[in-house]
């Protein structure tokens, strides 16, 4: 099994353009990582492929940022976030 650590916190899905806005509460996140989104009605897993913080593409980001990824399932407010680690 693999081992996760929860990193943070979905605050709002952007449905339209497939994005969710994250608060990175813990650790930190860079692309090419593997993330979990797990809430009531969410449980899926994707590599982080692009991330931005006000419309700027970023490769990592610290606890503390909110950041958005663009995934590939609908996620909702409150899912939480893991990493692989």
């Amino acid at each position: 099994m693999i081992e996760e650590k929860k990193i943070g916190k979905v605050f709002t899905y952007l449905e339209k353009i497939g994005v969710a806005a994250i608060k990175i509460t813990d650790d930190h996140l860079q692309i090419g990582e593997n993330i979990r989104f797990k809430g009531p009605n969410t449980d899926f897993k994707q590599e982080v492929e692009s991330m931005q913080i006000d419309k700027k593409e970023v490769e990592y980001v610290e606890a503390g940022k909110s950041v958005g990824i663009q995934i590939s399932n609908k996620v909702e407010k409150g899912d939480e976030v893991y990493k692989a680690l």
